[in-house]
């Protein structure tokens, strides 16, 4: 029984390192004909085998698996490897994507009225880095565009769902910008949302590659890279 185990560890072990990005459990169990559950406990003492100072780690969320590098390397790993992907996140990127977060579905102007300042750079940087991304338009004169987080996100965060962002208080002392506005009782927006068509699609697309020449704030933190 023992090696059967070990044996399945090392068989998803496998699998999430060919595959770089985050593989569905359900599709894991199906193609190898064994329940979730198997899969799940699998899952669970690969973690628990690597180590605290392990260079890898396993993270789950939605369902889904992936193996990706221990942050505490990332400075280390970003100067060998200096791989493009991996940008800094500035304090204003990092404000905009807690906001969207706790706030989404969530309009830019929704956003630069919350921070008080512009944010279309911050945005720009979270769809580059797909931390968020247009999920609909908001049904009011003009019909802007609504912005929510990703799976990346969760990823990035090290979080298994929204469920587990910390307390919107705590965040809201955390970040500083917030001043002023009741906490809701729910995190997101209550109001209708109007479905992406192919042209809503292209716009996200050219937000994307809008001219990155915009000063912003300076660098705070960094994100691990995945492996």
């Amino acid at each position: 029984m023992k090696n059967n185990k070990k044996k399945l560890m090392n068989i998803i072990e496998s699998i999430l390192f060919l595959a770089g990005n985050a593989v569905s459990i359900n599709d894991i169990a199906e193609k190898l004909e064994i329940s979730e559950k198997d899969v799940k406990n699998a899952i669970e003492e690969l973690k628990e085998s690597k180590s605290e100072d392990s260079g890898i780690k396993v993270i789950t969320f939605k369902d889904k698996a992936q193996l990706t590098t221990n942050p505490e390397y990332a400075e280390d790993v970003s100067a060998v490897l200096n791989p493009i992907k991996e940008k800094a996140l500035t304090r204003a990127a990092l404000e905009t994507v807690a906001i969207i977060a706790y706030k989404q579905p969530i309009t830019r102007l929704e956003i630069e009225n919350i921070r008080g300042v512009a944010s279309d750079y911050a945005v720009q940087i979270l769809l580059t880095h797909n931390l968020i991304e247009v999920v609909g338009r908001k049904d009011v004169v003009g019909k802007p565009l609504l912005f929510g987080t990703t799976d990346e996100f969760l990823k990035r965060f090290e979080l298994q769902s929204l469920d587990d962002l910390p307390d919107y208080e705590q965040l809201v002392e955390q970040i500083k910008v917030i001043n002023g506005l009741n906490p809701r009782e729910t995190l997101y927006n209550e109001f209708e949302v109007i479905p992406l068509d192919e042209s809503d699609k292209l716009e996200q697309e050219s937000l994307k590659g809008m001219d990155n020449s915009l000063e912003d704030e300076n660098v705070v933190d960094k994100t691990s890279a995945s492996v």
